[in-house]
């Protein structure tokens, strides 16, 4: 009777079956698992950025710190707007 590959019996005791799911893998994210990696992977990219500012070592580093949180901060915002599905 619990058969995991059959739908539950219906009315006239027909069973149907269910196609199996299929498992997320990291190229094959549902819509909420790709925009968390996605805004994860965003707010990386700005604490590098501050990282970059605050560090006292390489003007170079410091010089493009602006654009990496500016780049962050647009990947988060475009991400957070993707749909669920």
């Amino acid at each position: 009777m619990n058969n995991p590959e059959h739908a539950p019996p219906n009315p006239a005791g027909i069973t149907t079956p269910v196609p199996p799911r299929e498992a997320a893998t990291p190229l094959r994210l549902g819509g909420r698992q790709r925009r968390e990696r996605l805004e994860g992977i965003a707010m990386l990219i700005m604490l590098v950025g501050l990282l970059m500012i605050f560090q006292p070592l390489a003007k170079a580093l410091y010089t493009y710190s602006f654009l990496v949180i500016l780049a962050g901060t647009i990947m988060f915002i475009v991400v957070s707007h993707l749909p669920d599905h």
